[in-house]
């Protein structure tokens, strides 16, 4: 969970989730929907579904034990160099050194290593030195400490250098340029995408949701059906629904951003008053009903659209 999200956003979601799958066992026999229901909202949804497979992993190949061997958990779904050698570290005390994002702050202020630490040849050297500078003892608690300093002291922004036990090691502090440090990711403008969302009601107040494919943007998740073009709506009714008769209205455009692009959403609410019959597919369709909790697996505009349709509905 903080692979890409801050301590204080996960805490909730975290203790929601243990209490939830309070062991490997636990997590590898739940439903993928039951595992996105309680990471909805979190975002980065790939995280979890490699959580949920690392699990089903163990129990399969590891007797339900996590293992301790290095390779063996770079091995396991959505663990790269950083976290293996953090929860081995962490766990077990072995000599294994990290570079999380707070680990490369802290490291580029120090040495001043210059340029984006997203770059391969900075990213090279940083690794250089976190190995060079994690002991062979406590290596537990070096890289607590150092995640830590990245954490409270040596900040992204408004970094409190004073209190700072590595100030007089700092090289950016000592030439007053720490702002400067880590280097900027070159300005790239996001792509711009656009979808049509549509909220379909029957006659029950339900709302129609789609499950989307397992990879991709907000994989497994449940959404609703979407449309490339305004045109499509009318044959898109008239396929899924036998001369349905239904009111239809714009809702307010909105607009979620991901890390490599940004999708402007336009709802429309469709109101359906009498259908044909359609038959569902339990698999990837449902209708949702508003007014009880269900344990399906939500992105967060979609979660905020059927909040603000529970309002509009009553």
């Amino acid at each position: 969970m903080l692979q890409q999200t801050q301590v204080a956003t996960v805490i909730p979601y975290y203790l929601r989730f243990m209490q939830a799958f309070p062991g490997i066992a636990e997590l590898a026999d739940a439903d993928t929907d039951e595992v996105l229901h309680y990471w909805s909202g979190l975002g980065y949804y790939a995280r979890a579904r490699n959580l949920h497979q690392a699990a089903k992993l163990i129990m399969d190949q590891h007797q339900g034990q996590f293992p301790e061997d290095y390779m063996q958990v770079r091995a396991l779904p959505g663990i790269g160099e950083s976290t293996a050698g953090a929860i081995l570290s962490l766990a077990l005390g072995q000599h294994h050194a990290i570079l999380d994002g707070n680990v490369k702050r802290v490291l580029c202020r120090v040495f001043m290593v210059q340029g984006w630490p997203g770059k391969a040849p900075v990213s090279k050297e940083l690794w250089a030195l976190s190995r060079t500078l994690t002991p062979e003892k406590n290596v537990r608690s070096y890289n607590q400490a150092i995640m830590d300093l990245g954490a409270t002291l040596c900040r992204r922004s408004n970094p409190d250098c004073e209190r700072c036990p590595s100030a007089s090691l700092c090289g950016a502090y000592q030439t007053d340029c720490v702002t400067e440090f880590p280097g900027r990711k070159p300005p790239k403008s996001k792509p711009q995408r656009s979808t049509i969302m549509l909220l379909v009601v029957n006659a029950k107040g339900e709302v129609l949701l789609e499950k989307r494919p397992p990879a991709g943007i907000w994989g497994g998740l449940w959404s609703f059906p979407e449309l490339a073009e305004e045109q499509e709506v009318s044959c898109w009714l008239q396929s899924n629904f036998a001369s349905p008769e239904y009111e239809t209205s714009l809702l307010a455009e909105r607009k979620h951003t991901f890390s490599h692009f940004q999708l402007h959403i336009h709802p429309r609410l469709i109101l359906l008053q009498k259908t044909g019959l359609q038959v569902l597919d339990g698999d990837h369709q449902v209708w949702y009903n508003l007014s009880q909790a269900q344990q399906r697996g939500l992105a967060a505009p979609v979660q905020q659209l059927l909040q603000e349709l529970k309002e509009e509905l009553k």
